[in-house]
């Protein structure tokens, strides 16, 4: 069992039962799934892009990506419908919890300028969207071996009611939040 998710059942749930007065431990948000997703706009004209692209989300998430496609044709982005234009993964479970855990205490702090990161990015249910300018924060993406720095989208879905419990539950489990 990973670090964290240990973390979470010993610290986490007795801690958000007493703050919020949950009855029953089955009230408690827990942590559903982790998304990674990367669009890669260029390979509309690039084909190849995005096979590196699929590449480094394997790497980084340690599990093969799906390759996602336009569903809409748009004539101003030379955009056919059906045509590959990203790729993204779903991590449940043990690797979810090891991907959480390389995220807070390997690649966030390896960001520049790193002041902690925005708390302000809920959606209104308790799910947590995090955009990162770059993959090379990860280590396991080798500067010298990259085409082209990429962009991604990282969300995790918790089981929260209110985005003040999803913001809760992910400072408790270690979410580096910049004070405000």
């Amino acid at each position: 069992m990973p670090d964290l998710q240990q973390h979470y059942r010993q610290d986490v749930i007795p801690a958000m039962m007493t703050e919020f007065k949950y009855k029953n431990v089955m009230q408690v948000p827990r942590l559903v799934k982790i998304s990674i997703n990367i669009g890669v706009g260029e390979a509309v004209d690039t084909p190849k892009s995005l096979d590196a692209a699929v590449d480094d989300l394997t790497k980084i998430a340690g599990q093969k990506p799906i390759v996602t496609k336009a569903k809409t044709s748009i004539a101003s982005f030379k955009l056919r419908e059906g045509k590959a234009i990203g790729a993204k993964v779903t991590l449940r479970n043990e690797r979810m919890w090891a991907m959480l855990d390389k995220l807070i205490n390997a690649a966030l702090p390896r960001t520049r300028d790193f002041r902690g990161i925005n708390g302000d990015a809920f959606d209104g249910r308790g799910n947590y969207t995090l955009g990162l300018r770059e993959q090379l924060i990860f280590p396991e993406i080798e500067y010298d071996k990259i085409d082209k720095v990429r962009g991604m989208e990282i969300t995790i879905v918790t089981t929260a009611k209110t985005d003040e419990e999803g913001r809760r539950l992910l400072r408790l489990i270690g979410m580096p939040f910049q004070e405000n």
